[in-house]
């Protein structure tokens, strides 16, 4: 007889669930305005369901919000499964927000002489409304979740499949916007792909660095020193050598490489140093731990 995995039941907090609603709503907005505002003005394409549903606007002037609605509803019907309850949840709030926001809300336009400083700004507006419903604990549902069942069933990797799947919206773009603007529109791909990033992960990214040396105390004992960050240590062996080692591991910010580095070279020239992005850091020391409250957290199990 299998032994069964317990069942978690989360219960979501009520200043959990207020955070969560007000960042996907904002998101979404954000979002949609960049769209109106800017992309649909300069007559950009756009990656995901939404690019299919400008493509709808300007060849039948169906309005984006409608297409956008239509086409995720039948990917959800079709994919729920694939997606985590929470994120299932707030995935279909962000579909009718953003599908609501896309038919109402309609800044000034924004046309620059400079057609990259559109697309610049485009992406980066973009940008902070998707990172904001990543947040959030959403997501923009449609490419995503066809890359999620690519994923599983032909395994493709799922951050390829994305990428994937919106170039092949982008580029089916391109016999409605042209060949120029086509180009533009994923360089504003790009940028908006730069701005989740910088959204969700903050302007301090950090980075993780496992240390090879043969003064592994010394080495410790200088960062330890010098940054004041806990370091974990691992016995290791040496296939090559045939010696037994002990590989330092360390998580520090970006700035802090470089000095880890020169200090190590002043004590150990011979040390062997990998050096690895961080995506997300949860804990003492670090800016998403909370000294006055080591339990505050999202759910209650």
């Amino acid at each position: 007889m299998k032994p069964t995995m317990p069942s978690i039941q989360y219960k979501l907090k009520p200043w959990a669930l207020a955070y969560s609603i007000v960042t996907v709503t904002l998101g979404c907005i954000i979002y949609a305005a960049g769209v109106n505002s800017l992309v649909i003005p300069n007559h950009f394409g756009n990656g995901g369901v939404s690019g299919i549903a400008i493509i709808f606007y300007y060849l039948k002037q169906i309005p984006t919000g409608t297409t956008n609605l239509i086409v995720n509803s039948v990917i959800l019907i079709i994919g729920y499964r694939f997606i985590e309850r929470r994120t299932l949840i707030f995935t279909i709030y962000a579909m009718f927000v953003t599908s609501w926001a896309l038919n109402t809300i309609f800044p000034p336009v924004f046309i620059s002489d400079n057609i990259l400083i559109s697309a610049m700004a485009g992406g980066v507006t973009m940008g902070i409304g998707l990172g904001l419903m990543i947040k959030g604990h959403g997501s923009s549902a449609g490419t995503d979740i066809i890359a999620m069942i690519m994923r599983k069933y032909l395994g493709i990797n799922f951050a390829a499949g994305v990428f994937m799947l919106n170039m092949l919206i982008v580029l089916s773009s391109s016999f409605v916007i042209g060949a120029e603007n086509t180009i533009v529109t994923i360089f504003m791909k790009f940028v908006t792909s730069g701005t989740i990033a910088m959204v969700t992960e903050g302007l301090s990214r950090r980075k993780s660095m496992m240390i090879i040396t043969d003064k592994p105390d010394e080495v410790a004992k200088v960062i330890s020193d010098r940054l004041n960050r806990g370091i974990t240590v691992f016995k290791a062996y040496g296939y090559f050598t045939h010696v037994d080692k002990e590989v330092l591991y360390i998580v520090v910010s970006r700035s802090q490489v470089i000095m880890i580095e020169r200090l190590i070279g002043s004590l150990d020239p011979n040390a062997f140093i990998t050096v690895s992005e961080v995506q997300e850091v949860i804990g003492q020391g670090f800016s998403f731990y909370n000294a006055t409250n080591k339990n505050k957290k999202f759910y209650d199990l």
